[in-house]
């Protein structure tokens, strides 16, 4: 059960509705969505407050401005936005101010305006409360629909429900559900594969997961930060010098029996002396690395055995590609792994991000039980932590 508080529990009718989404999309050179899966998840909370005659007034972000970026104004996702709802989305040049309020109160049942780049203030970040009740003021009611960040401790994200009835959109109460599953009541056996480049943002549910899961499958860049911490050489594969001493630990933790799942590195990888389509390439097994030479792919060998594995589980979770799948010669561990996925007969859950878009690239997207629109937010959840952008909300009970 969900124990927060959601649309379906307010009436909306004629109140005027900020909803915060997490629309942070990729964007074309010319300046056109180039993903547009986060904007379809919100979709059916953004029909359900319209035909309940909601004003509906959207906010996210968009990249990483330092101040104003004209590259990102959030014009093609309103513009985007429009063309799947079927309707006008008004797009306003400014976040909070008197034009904005002007605008807002003009506004009729079933309309739908969207407020530019909330990261153009620094305010944003820094969860400035004045700034936060400036943005609230525009509203009656605060959604929150962007499980993708509710995970940071930002104004429009934890600043805007100390002024606002908070409630949930359909898109976060899925996210927590499903997530929640996992760390509730898995069917087992339950698999797990961790891979990526960054072992920082994987230590936390790394070790929550040797606790919880049945098989744990190490892949990707982060890898070789666990190999060299068992001795081996890995030439010139990326290594977190400083997370060194907490893979050790890690190993030795599974080595001396004190976790409750079986622990799988790479058996071999697919090296190159840099990262190019043109690059020549060798397969080696980890115990065979050349000096100069990088790993950018986990071998056959390993995938035969992380794939054969991953048949025996009925509920899977993902996290991070095998290697780097946008070049076809270190793709193939990433596909592997997405094939399993689509021809397991369990429940398939995906921790967003670039396991997303391996997915799409490799036309699996539409195969699994779900694929979560917040990678970093899915691994905090997934360590067992409160997220800030959910606590804030409602309470059911």
């Amino acid at each position: 059960m969900f124990s927060k508080l959601t649309i379906r529990d307010y009436d909306v009718s004629n109140k005027k509705v900020l909803v915060r989404v997490d629309y942070n999309v990729p964007l074309t050179e010319d300046g056109q969505v180039a993903d547009d899966t986060r904007i379809l998840a919100t979709l059916p909370t953004l029909r359900y407050l319209i035909n309940k005659g909601a004003k509906v007034i959207l906010v996210t972000h968009l990249g990483r401005p330092k101040g104003y970026d004209p590259r990102l104004r959030v014009d093609p996702l309103a513009e985007a936005l429009a063309r799947y709802l079927g309707r006008p989305v008004r797009k306003i040049d400014r976040t909070v101010g008197e034009e904005v309020k002007a605008f807002v109160e003009i506004m009729k049942p079933g309309d739908v305006v969207f407020l530019e780049n909330i990261r153009f203030h620094k305010e944003e970040k820094e969860n400035d409360l004045e700034f936060a009740k400036e943005l609230a003021s525009l509203a009656d009611v605060y959604v929150n629909d962007a499980f993708g960040t509710s995970h940071r401790k930002h104004a429009s994200v934890v600043g805007v429900p100390n002024f606002l009835p908070a409630l949930a959109g359909f898109l976060l109460e899925r996210e927590v559900i499903h997530l929640s599953k996992l760390l509730e009541r898995p069917n087992r056996p339950f698999h797990a594969i961790l891979g990526g480049n960054k072992i920082s943002d994987k230590l936390g549910v790394i070790q929550k997961f040797l606790q919880i899961v049945d098989c744990l499958y190490i892949g990707g860049g982060m890898c070789f930060t666990f190999l060299k911490a068992m001795g081996y050489n890995v030439g010139q594969s990326i290594v977190w010098e400083d997370y060194l001493e907490e893979a050790k630990r890690i190993l030795e933790e599974v080595k001396n029996g004190n976790a409750n799942c079986r622990f799988f590195l790479p058996e071999d990888v697919v090296l190159a002396p840099e990262i190019k389509a043109s690059a020549p390439v060798k397969i080696t097994s980890v115990e065979n690395f050349y000096d100069d030479w990088r790993g950018l792919d986990i071998g056959p060998r390993t995938i035969e055995t992380f794939s054969k594995k991953l048949l025996e589980a009925k509920t899977i979770f993902w996290n991070g590609p095998m290697g780097v799948y946008e070049i076809e010669k270190f793709s193939k561990g990433t596909k592997a792994i997405c094939e399993a996925l689509a021809y397991s007969e369990g429940t398939t859950i995906v921790g967003g991000g670039d396991s997303d878009a391996a997915l799409r690239e490799f036309g699996y997207s539409g195969l699994m039980s779900f694929v979560s629109t917040g990678g970093g937010a899915s691994l905090k959840f997934l360590e067992g932590e409160s997220l800030p952008g959910v606590d804030v909300l409602m309470d059911r009970y």
